[in-house]
């Protein structure tokens, strides 16, 4: 069994949903990015590809992150620039959410 992001307790409420979308991601980052720094000491902006994130890396991200939010990245989003930050992928998120 996976180990399953720490933020999903069901006692976490969030004071705004932005912020725990960006939460849950560095969540998701955390378990699967392999990243050479905690997810937490990031910043929303840092380049994770800098941060020691590799192509393999991102897909396994973005595989957690359609199971984690219950979506799907359509194709014209597969790219490295929407993996590149933790905004960068909260943006994504919440506009496939919305869609």
């Amino acid at each position: 069994m996976r180990n399953q992001p720490a933020l999903l307790q069901p006692d976490a409420h969030p004071d705004h949903e932005g912020n725990h979308t960006t939460q849950r991601v560095r969540a998701v980052l955390q378990a699967h990015g392999r990243l050479g720094r905690d997810a937490a000491q990031l910043s929303e902006d840092d380049d994770l590809y800098a941060a020691g994130m590799t192509s393999l890396a991102s897909v396994n991200v973005m595989l957690a992150l359609e199971g984690e939010f219950n979506i799907e990245f359509p194709d014209q989003m597969l790219n490295r620039s929407v993996f590149s930050s933790i905004a960068a992928i909260a943006a994504a998120v919440r506009k496939i959410d919305v869609a």
